[in-house]
This record gives structure tokens, sequence and C-alpha cells, in this order.
């Protein structure tokens, strides 16, 4: 069993549909059945099977010739205990837009250059071009639209032999590898081929080197080798302080509000 971390309280959450801690929870899957009474007791057995109670199937829905999509409702006894909870965090105290970039010319001089890529075979661009291009999305700038940055985004499908000389004749500061396609954990094995090619440019240990993409987290970067991992959800600014940190501290020049956990 797990223990709650040395000085933490005990705070034991539960998942809550209409009240707190009532335990309800939604569930969704399809089943290879025709919809109907027998499939709907079906997908009813599936949800009790998994351990839910007061099982209500409220949505049956044709998925395909032969399949059936259900959204299905019921009760678990299940809770955890945030305090048991040991995972390596990133907690950065934003700074806004202009601070950043005062920060960056205040303390660098100079522009910090971020190169950045979805590599290997991997064509999905749409995570970069998030993150790096000037739009951004959801209201926050890309890096592009940082005057403290010289970001560049070398697009998609770029050879992780590539995208590290790049590197080193850029004199980059920090590189994002975005990797999408994880079939038979291709991107694990393509982030870790990216590493060796920037020891064997001899940058590696000058460079911030930032994994992304939809099944990363900052656990898995950190146990791939990389400095940072980024995950769904996050935004352009919630790179852009981070990268700040690490540059400034291997200049010797830590910035105290960004951390690692």
């Amino acid at each position: 069993m797990t223990r709650p971390r040395e000085g933490s309280p005990s705070e034991v959450v539960r998942p809550y549909g209409d009240r707190r801690d009532d335990g309800v929870v939604q569930v969704s899957f399809v089943l290879p059945v025709v919809a109907g009474d027998r499939a709907r007791e079906a997908a009813s057995m599936v949800a009790k099977k998994m351990g839910l109670t007061q099982v209500h199937v409220a949505a049956m829905e044709k998925a395909a010739e032969g399949f059936t999509f259900f959204v299905v409702y019921g009760r678990t006894d299940v809770s955890v205990d945030l305090a048991t909870i040991d995972l390596p965090e990133i907690r950065v105290r934003k700074l806004g837009f202009d601070e950043l970039n005062q920060l960056i010319s205040r303390e660098m001089g100079r522009r910090i250059v971020v190169m950045g890529a979805c590599t290997g075979s991997d064509a999905h661009a749409v995570g970069i071009d998030a993150i790096m291009n000037m739009k951004g999305f959801a209201g926050d700038y890309g890096l592009e639209r940082y005057p403290g940055f010289d970001a560049r985004n070398l697009g998609s499908q770029v050879e992780n032999a590539a995208l590290a000389s790049a590197c080193r004749e850029a004199s980059a500061d920090a590189v994002l590898v975005s990797q999408v396609v994880t079939q038979r954990d291709v991107h694990k094995e393509n982030a870790r081929a990216f590493l060796k090619e920037l020891e064997k440019a001899g940058i590696r240990e000058r460079i911030v080197a930032i994994l992304g993409g939809p099944r990363i987290d900052h656990r898995l970067g950190l146990e791939l080798g990389y400095d940072a991992g980024f995950g769904p959800g996050t935004k352009p600014s919630d790179v852009a302080n981070y990268i700040v940190g690490r540059v400034l501290e291997k200049a010797g020049k830590a910035h105290p509000e960004v951390r690692d956990g």
C-alpha cells in the first residue's frame, strides 16, 4: 500500500455527479452487437462487472453495422487519497507576456533560440504548430509572437539527425520535439533516438530538450531523458515560461519561479 508522503495531510477524493462524494461516474464503450434490449442488458452487465452499482444505460446508438455505442451511468465506491500521489510536476508561477519578454531582455541580453519539429515519420504538426506558431491557440500566443524568442518551427516528418544538426548550427537554447503516433511505443523509441543525435552533435548538455504530445506527461519525459514533458492542455505560455527558467538556470541565472517537483 502506498502511504501518504511525510507531512502531507490525508485528502481523500471521490467521483461525483450530482453532489460531492456520491460516486457517480459516466463511462462509454462500444460492443459488437446490434442495438436492442439484449444489447442494452449486455452493456449494463459490462458496467456491473466493472464494479459499478445502480447502473443506468443512458444512451444506445448504432456505431456501425453490427456495433453499438453506449453511454452508461453508475456509482463507484472507489476513492483516492491525494496525499499518496508522488508525481514529478512542473510548478511555475507564470509571468505574463510582457513581463517574460522583459525578463529575457534583462537577464539574457539576446533572444532565446528555440527549435521545434514533429520528428521521424510523424506527420501530425497540429500540436507543434499550436505551441510555436505566432497565433498560438485559445487566445494564448505562440512562441513566434514573443520578441524574446527566435522560434523556428521546422514542421513535420523531420529526421532526428536533421533536427539535431539544425539545433547545433543555430546554437539553439531549447528544442521542442512533438510525438503523436504511438503505435507499438514508436513515440518512445523515436524520442530516445533524438536525444542520441543531440549527444552525437555534442550539444545535449547545453540544450533544453522538451517532449510533447497527446500521450506525453512530465514523468514520461523525464523517464525518456528529456528535461520536461508536456501533454494535452498545455498552452504556449506554459512552455515559454518553462524554457526561460531552464535557459536562465543553464546560464547561471536561475529563475526562482521555475522548478521541478
